[in-house]
C-alpha cells in the first residue's frame, strides 16, 4: 500500500490509474463490443452458456483483479476520500437533519423500498399483459436467459457484477484518482463516468442509464457508509434484470435447454443490467 505521506505516490497511482483506464478500455470497447455482437446471434443455446461462463470468468479475473490491484496500491486513500465527502456542505446539512431526526431516515429508507417493491410488482405485471415489445433502457436484449439452463449464469453474472464492480467502482477507483487529484468530487465523476463508458455495448442510452445507476450506488455507499450495501443493491438489481423479469414474464423456467415454448408466448424484453 502506498502511503499518502510517500511523496511519489500520487505520481505512481496516476500512472497506475492511465494503464487501467487503458486496460478495462480495450476490453469494453474493442473485445465487449465485438464479442456481444457476436453473441447477440447465437441461436445455441449451448454455445450460448460456453459464453456466459467465459464472461463470468473474465469479469471476475478482469474487475476483480483489477479492484484488488488497485486497492492494494490505494487503500490508505480510502478513508480520505469518505473524509473529504462528509465535508462537503450538502451531505454535513443531510447527516445533520437525519441525526436530528433518527425516525426520517428510516421513514425515508421503508418509503423507498415499498415504492420500489410496488413498481416492480406493476411493471410485471403490466409488461405480462402487453402484446407489443416492452419499453427498456440499453440494449441487453440477447443477454437475457432464454430458459431453465441459462438462468443459473444470469444469477451467477448478477452477483459478480454487484460484488467486484462495486469494489472497483465505489471504492478502489475513486480512491486511486482521489490520490493524484486531492479532490473527492473529480474522484466520485471519474469513477461514475467511466462505468458508465465501460457499458457502451449496450448503446448509447445504455451508457446513460449505466451511469446514472452508477452514480445511486455511489450515493448509497456514500450515504451509508459501507461498500456492502451497495454491493447488495447492485447485485439485487440485476437479478431482477437476469431473472425475475426473465422468469416472471418470459417463463424460462420451463423451457428447457433444448427448446420447447413456454406456457405462453411473451413480448420481448429488454433491460439495463449495470
Amino acid at each position: 500500500m502506498l502511503s499518502p505521506d510517500w511523496p511519489w505516490s500520487p505520481l505512481v497511482l496516476g500512472g497506475a490509474f492511465v494503464l487501467l483506464l487503458a486496460g478495462l478500455a480495450v476490453n469494453a470497447m474493442v473485445k465487449d463490443r465485438r464479442e456481444f455482437a457476436r453473441f447477440s446471434r447465437l441461436r445455441s443455446s449451448k454455445k450460448r452458456r460456453r459464453i456466459l461462463g467465459k464472461w463470468l470468468r473474465q469479469s471476475f479475473f478482469i474487475f476483480g483483479g483489477s479492484s484488488a490491484v488497485t486497492l492494494l496500491l490505494s487503500w490508505q486513500y480510502v478513508p480520505l476520500v469518505l473524509a473529504d465527502i462528509n465535508d462537503w456542505t450538502l451531505i454535513v446539512g443531510a447527516r445533520g437533519i437525519f441525526d436530528a431526526n433518527p425516525v426520517l431516515s428510516w421513514s425515508i429508507l421503508i418509503g423507498l423500498v415499498v415504492a420500489l417493491v410496488t413498481f416492480a410488482v406493476w411493471a410485471i405485471i403490466a409488461a405480462r399483459s402487453e402484446t407489443d415489445e416492452i419499453p427498456a433502457v440499453g440494449d441487453i436484449q440477447a443477454m437475457l436467459p432464454r430458459n431453465r439452463a441459462e438462468l443459473p449464469y444470469g444469477a451467477a453474472l448478477s452477483i459478480n457484477a454487484g460484488i467486484v464492480e462495486e469494489l472497483l467502482f465505489r471504492l478502489a477507483m475513486p480512491a486511486m484518482v482521489f490520490a493524484f487529484t486531492g479532490n473527492a468530487l473529480v474522484a466520485v465523476l471519474v469513477s461514475v463516468l467511466v462505468f458508465g463508458l465501460l457499458h457502451a455495448y449496450q448503446g448509447p442510452v445504455g451508457v446513460v442509464a449505466s451511469a446514472v445507476m452508477g452514480a445511486i450506488f455511489m450515493a448509497i455507499y456514500i450515504g451509508t457508509g459501507s461498500i456492502a450495501v451497495a454491493i447488495i443493491v447492485h447485485a439485487l438489481f440485476d437479478l431482477r434484470s437476469l431473472v425475475l423479469i426473465p422468469i416472471v414474464i418470459n417463463r424460462v423456467h420451463l423451457v428447457g435447454p433444448t427448446g420447447g415454448a413456454p406456457a405462453r408466448t411473451p413480448p420481448p424484453v429488454k433491460e439495463n443490467v449495470s
